[in-house]
């Protein structure tokens, strides 16, 4: 430890909590007192015998894999936890460097010198950690960063509570927002004490991906700049692009409003799930793939039929794909705060499978009645939509609607498949009691759907509002991610407002009502001086 005296107190006791976790594993001295030292030497036979193990040798055998599998898992737990608090020591460490660099620099030092100083910290830094200096300076920068911006996700990753991905993320995140909106994106997520935390499970429980998409949420409806402002930049950089790739294939992409790429790309998948069956070799991805290539090199009529007269696609085995005869409808939904739809507010819009868009987005969606687009109108106090409830065990359309805006994915903890893939499932089978009521089914895709009902894996019970969780064959209890619903935007004097927009929509109506009574009127007049002419 005297070697380390020189650090900063900062460092110190970073060093202090990684080494106090390091020996809270405990873990045995060669290999002493483990349990279930030699699975093998359980109940063998002696040399020379031929023996079959009787019940309780194998009730031993059993209760010794288990409990080195459990032991093994609880080590797992703590071995992530140790990752983050070394990751929150390097931090620590490259801020030292870097204060000291800066001390050691001259005051009147020149740009010129100043660069130089920089570059030769970089440059030392990747030695020591056998990195490239570009991963060295953004090492260095991210440091920085969290030491002097991001105090809570600092701490959290000093205790172990989020891992190096999640601290990364909100580096990443807060980047070109000011200072106040990126303090407090990062005390929504991290500051127990926070006016308005996040619900649902910790960051520390949600797999980077998923920490990513709510972060990313966050900041669409806090940012400075309103979301409408920067959809209108987005629209005018809409693009598709060809990259060229190797073996004789090529990448072509297309930069669109999201509501209009949402609704290709669940098309596509409609598209290509009809086109599934037994027989049908390709993936759900290349059957993607196939159906987007026929619809832009032919199309279809007005019929659904495929136009095109050479645009099959040829897989290894030679089968071609044409389009479905069947108009294709994905259902999207769209979550309007009820204000923002009535124009009182600019809050923005939930996109399915999407995040945040520009409530004139939906409120335009709305009002063309999109059929592949349902409407989703949400509590303007809590945020949170009402339950829809049935007896039968048919999941109806509404049901099944609400239970995507539930859940928003797979709920099996880490999974990200869209809520348009997966499949309506009784948590409690029907046959075993369990009713077709909301706090009863859950939407696993089908890889765990299959998981739930070929192994031990089982999902706990749902709620209003939050998915199921899942217990693991060894009974391990992993939560689902929740839903961060937030308090829809309320003006100061939004009840006048409200108050306002209703006057003048009961208005409107009177003034529709008086002109239609008026070409009733018209029309009867009209009618009765018809009837009189012709006598």
């Amino acid at each position: 430890m005297e070697r380390f005296s020189a650090l900063s107190a900062e460092s110190l006791d970073a060093y202090r909590v990684l080494m106090s976790s390091v020996r809270a594993l405990g873990f045995p001295q060669n290999g002493a007192g483990t349990r279930a030292d030699s699975l093998v030497d359980v109940a063998a036979p002696s040399a020379g015998t031929i023996a079959f193990p009787v019940a309780d040798a194998v009730d031993s055998v059993g209760e010794a894999v288990r409990g080195r599998v459990d032991a093994a898992l609880d080590a797992l737990t703590s071995v992530a936890r140790v990752e983050a608090q070394v990751a929150a020591l390097k931090v620590r460490l490259l801020q030292d460097i870097t204060d000291a660099t800066d001390v050691l620099l001259a005051p009147e030092a020149s740009p010129q010198d100043r660069a130089v100083s920089q570059m030769s910290m970089v440059a030392e830094v990747a030695c020591a950690l056998t990195v490239s200096e570009t991963v060295a300076g953004t090492l260095i920068l991210e440091s920085r960063q969290l030491s002097t911006e991001l105090p809570f996700t600092l701490r959290s990753l000093q205790l172990g509570e989020i891992s190096w991905a999640h601290a990364r993320i909100l580096c990443n995140e807060v980047q070109g927002l000011e200072r106040g909106t990126a303090a407090g994106l990062e005390a929504h997520f991290l500051d127990p004490d926070a006016m308005n935390p996040a619900r649902g499970c910790p960051p520390g429980e949600l797999v980077p991906a998923r920490f990513r998409a709510k972060v990313k949420a966050w900041r669409e409806r806090h940012h400075p700049a309103s979301i409408t402002i920067r959809h209108v930049k987005g629209v005018a950089d809409r693009r598709l692009e060809f990259t060229p790739d190797r073996d004789g294939m090529a990448w072509l992409s297309a930069y669109l409003p999201a509501d209009k790429a949402s609704a290709i790309w669940n098309r596509a998948t409609q598209a290509g799930r009809a086109l599934q069956n037994p027989k049908e070799p390709r993936t759900l991805t290349q059957l993607r793939a196939d159906t987007a290539t026929t619809w832009l090199l032919g199309g279809t009529d007005n019929n659904g039929n495929n136009t095109s007269k050479n645009n099959t696609i040829e897989d290894g085995a030679g089968e071609g794909f044409t389009s479905p005869r069947a108009q294709i409808q994905a259902q999207v939904l769209v979550t309007v705060p009820v204000l923002s739809l009535m124009g009182v507010t600019e809050e923005p819009a939930v996109l399915d499978g999407y995040g945040p868009i520009p409530p004139a987005m939906a409120r335009e969606l709305v009002a063309e009645g999109a059929e592949t687009f349902h409407r989703v109108l949400i509590d303007p106090v809590n945020g949170a939509p009402l339950e829809i409830g049935r007896s039968s065990y048919r999941v109806p359309k509404a049901m099944r609607q609400w239970l995507r805006m539930r859940d928003g994915k797979c709920p099996f903890p880490g999974c990200n498949n869209s809520s348009l893939d997966n499949d309506a499932d009784h948590i409690l089978s029907w046959a075993s009691g369990g009713t077709t009521g909301i706090s009863n089914l859950g939407q696993p895709c089908k890889k765990h759907h299959r998981l739930k009902h070929s192994s031990t894996w089982q999902p706990t019970i749902a709620t209003k509002h939050e998915p199921p969780g899942w217990i693991s064959p060894h009974g391990k209890n992993y939560p689902s991610e929740t839903q961060n619903w937030e308090t829809p935007w309320l003006p100061p004097d939004w009840a006048d407002e409200l108050a306002d927009v209703a006057l003048e929509q009961h208005a409107q109506n009177w003034e529709h009502a008086q002109l239609r009574e008026q070409e009733k009127r018209s029309k009867q007049w009209e009618l009765a001086l018809a009837s009189l002419l012709t006598r």
